[in-house]
């Protein structure tokens, strides 16, 4: 008496959608190619950064980022990369930049830096106090090494980009304030390491053309990170949805690059298939600087990695199988056919005979319609458990 059950699959459809909102098709993901390009799994899309596959269906890459939350102090910023070994982070990630090239003389400061620096310095003083030299991350990134966690660094300006090149770095990132900084971005895709792209304050026609120049000058690796640039941002502002947006438009991997206070927005990203967190962290919060009041303390970066974590196992692969506790369990909780009253050998089976109670070892209440009007083979005892073999 086997059940069959008849699945369909549908044969996928290609096909070119357009984005409602923008009017715009979405960039077409990424092919599969030589070396350190993307390869596919079935649907998935993922790549290598230093050895740690990045992308759909991988563990999350949890990046640590210290900025500039090293104050220009290179053994601050030795400590931090310890701090982020001893959290367990992926990578640990500074932010290089020459000052000068980046800023006028005349730049005020944001909102945010004016909360948390002196309100009358301008922008580009208060960079300059912040500035590590070359050799500094010639330092950072042999000590990164030496511990074993992936060295990133931001590359604000075209000479940056070209020291992050001479040191290795396995890949670049793109901060959300670069996004429409096309020449930059053209020097970074030069390079053809992946890229960590963030979206804050970018519209998805912005994204688009980004992403299309990116591709345009060599770059093959991508990943969007969802961000919302406010520091700190706040968590009904999150909007964690809009990273399987930017998944579903650009057919590219995606994650999160948070601002919000707490951990709670990177456990739910990775809840909902984050493939790279970012969060900034420091030593300590009370540190003057811009960045340290909207940073996890390193107890707290600590914790997240580790939530992180487990939601990635609670998540697992998403295919329906039961686990071995289960198949016990229903062995003991589901419900078997049982002989309610002892029906002779030779005997017609009635409904009226027969009863549904555990343990689910027997035939199962779903044939219930197809024992009725069999024959006993032999006398079937009052609460004995109804077989295949017991009926005719």
């Amino acid at each position: 008496m086997p059940i069959h059950v008849t699945t369909q699959r549908r044969k996928p459809q290609r096909r070119t959608r357009t984005n409602r909102s923008t009017g715009v098709p979405p960039v077409r993901p990424l092919e599969p190619a030589d070396g350190q390009d993307a390869r596919r799994t079935g649907a998935l899309l993922f790549f290598n950064v230093a050895g740690r596959p990045v992308g759909e269906g991988q563990p999350c890459f949890i990046i640590a980022e210290a900025g500039v939350n090293h104050n220009g102090d290179v053994n601050l910023a030795m400590k931090l990369i310890d701090a982020a070994v001893e959290a367990g982070a992926d990578a640990v990630k500074f932010q290089t930049f020459q000052a000068e090239e980046i800023v006028t003389a005349s730049a005020g400061k944001a909102p945010y830096q004016k909360q948390t620096t002196r309100e009358d310095e301008a922008q580009l003083d208060m960079l300059k106090r912040l500035e590590l030299r070359p050799g500094d991350f010639k330092r950072l990134s042999a000590y990164a090494r030496k511990r074993g966690i992936v060295f990133l660094s931001t590359a604000f300006d075209a000479g940056s980009v070209d020291l992050l090149c001479a040191l290795g770095v396995p890949a670049f990132k793109i901060p959300s304030g670069e996004i429409t900084n096309l020449p930059l971005l053209k020097h970074i895709a030069a390079s053809g390491k992946p890229v960590i792209l963030s979206t804050g304050m970018s519209t998805l026609d912005e994204i688009g053309e980004a992403i299309q120049v990116l591709r345009s000058q060599g770059t093959k690796n991508i990943v969007l990170l969802h961000c919302v640039s406010c520091y700190p941002a706040k968590l009904e502002d999150a909007n964690l949805g809009v990273i399987e947006t930017l998944r579903r438009t650009f057919g590219l991997p995606a994650g999160l690059s948070d601002h919000t206070v707490g951990i709670y927005a990177p456990i739910a990203a990775a809840a909902l298939g984050a493939c790279v967190i970012e969060k900034h962290f420091t030593l300590d919060k009370t540190f003057p600087g811009p960045d340290h009041r909207a940073s996890l303390d390193p107890g707290e970066l600590k914790e997240m990695v580790k939530a992180v974590r487990g939601v990635e196992r609670a998540v697992g692969d998403g295919i329906k199988r039961l686990s071995r506790e289960e198949k016990e369990n229903r062995k003991a909780v589901r419900r078997s056919i049982v002989a309610r009253v002892d029906i002779p050998a030779g005997t017609a089976i009635t409904r009226e005979m027969l009863d549904i109670k555990r343990p689910g070892t027997g035939l199962a209440p779903r044939y219930l319609d197809s024992v009725v009007g069999r024959r006993a083979k032999k006398k079937i005892e009052s609460g004995e458990i109804i077989t295949r073999a017991g009926i005719g």
